[in-house]
């Protein structure tokens, strides 16, 4: 057997004990959960694990090895004894991780395609989301779209550029006034900073959101091939999701039948169920790009402007005043996101910036100092 085989036939041993691990576990949470509807779609789940490892045992035939014996692991018998004793608490958080982990493996995901249950692993994952109560990041993006998504991407941009410019050119421009080499070499130093920390900040953000956006369109370009190639399977997805969500199957399916009636209104719900993406906000590039350059300008404008009327200790200390409380109201306002009190945001922040505002000085004191400016 050459490498190449044993390889396959490494891993998809391995697959195969995973789904068998995992059909255990499914069992064990069936069991135990106390809420019918929660119950049968654990049973659902456990069936598909079964049926996925049948198509690794067939996979193992093709190369001409038998698989094992159908028995799960120790640790899947420890995990599953401990949920009928202890309660559904202690198969869920396993299980989601588990399937969170197979989701994001490029390598199983491949194996998984070639086999024909990459939609099914998909679907394992989000619904365990659903019935763990866990957040995952495609959840974060939706409850906190300031982070990254279309307008909110442009906002998060805009905060995050004005406190990037405030403390990376305030430490530039006291760093160089503190060496003492003439007030216009300060205002070189810091406009230089300004236009190349913004054109930085502006391109960075731009590739990473034109990055993301694309990604996202590839997924919902293969959402829409599945739907268009296994509309029964899809429609299959969408009812275990909303049956993890607590609709009662009868209703579910009727809801799903609904939805799949219409090809784009199918399409929409299941970017959203599946994936966790809104298709209408996936992100501006131009705009987040555009953002971060205003934003990080404005940022780096601020401790800049009094070394334009002031010099020596007094455009320091001006510039300190200026961008003590510019970064104090950036830090606040990011309270309105985070929930933390604005005092604590504001001061955190201001204390970042004067550590590095700190340590530029004391180097350009040196230096200037070495260099006999």
């Amino acid at each position: 057997m050459d490498s190449a085989t044993k390889y396959r036939v490494g891993r998809f041993r391995s697959n195969f004990q995973d789904e068998v691990d995992a059909a255990a576990i499914y069992r064990a949470l069936s069991e135990k959960e106390s809420d019918d509807e929660r119950s049968l779609v654990f049973v659902k789940l456990a069936e598909a694990e079964e049926r996925h490892a049948g198509i690794w045992e067939r996979k193992l035939g093709e190369l001409g090895h038998d698989p094992p014996r159908r028995r799960p692991t120790l640790r899947a018998r420890i995990v599953a004894a401990l949920t009928r004793r202890l309660g559904t608490s202690v198969g869920l958080p396993f299980m989601t991780a588990m399937e969170k982990r197979e989701a994001g493996s490029v390598e199983y995901s491949r194996e998984a395609v070639e086999a024909g249950i990459a939609y099914e692993d998909r679907t394992h994952s989000r619904v365990m989301e659903q019935l763990s109560g866990s957040v995952g990041a495609s959840a974060i993006t939706q409850v906190e779209s300031w982070h990254r998504g279309g307008g909110g991407g442009t906002l998060r941009a805009a905060v995050f550029g004005v406190n990037d410019g405030l403390v990376s050119n305030f430490s530039l421009v006291v760093g160089v006034a503190a060496a003492g080499p003439g007030q216009e070499f300060v205002i070189l130093a810091g406009s230089a900073g300004l236009l190349a920390g913004a054109l930085s900040m502006a391109s960075g953000e731009y590739i990473s959101m034109l990055s993301q956006r694309e990604l996202y369109e590839k997924q919902i370009e293969l959402e829409a091939d599945e739907l268009e190639a296994s509309p029964e399977e899809e429609e299959e997805e969408l009812i275990l999701i909303y049956q993890a969500k607590g609709v009662p199957e009868a209703d579910a399916r009727r809801l799903a039948s609904r939805i799949m009636g219409d090809k784009s209104t199918a399409l929409d719900t299941l970017a959203r169920e599946e994936l966790g993406l809104d298709p209408a906000e996936l992100g501006s590039p131009i705009g987040a790009g555009a953002s971060s350059f205003l934003s990080f300008g404005l940022g780096a404008l601020l401790p800049l402007l009094p070394f334009f009327f002031l010099y020596g200790s007094a455009g320091i200390a001006a510039s300190a005043a200026l961008a003590g409380l510019a970064l104090f109201a950036v830090g606040a306002s990011l309270s309105l996101f985070t929930g933390r009190p604005a005092l604590w945001s504001g001061g955190r922040m201001l204390i970042i910036g004067a550590i590095a505002a700190v340590l530029t000085y004391g180097i350009g004191t040196a230096v200037g100092a070495g260099t006999g400016i």
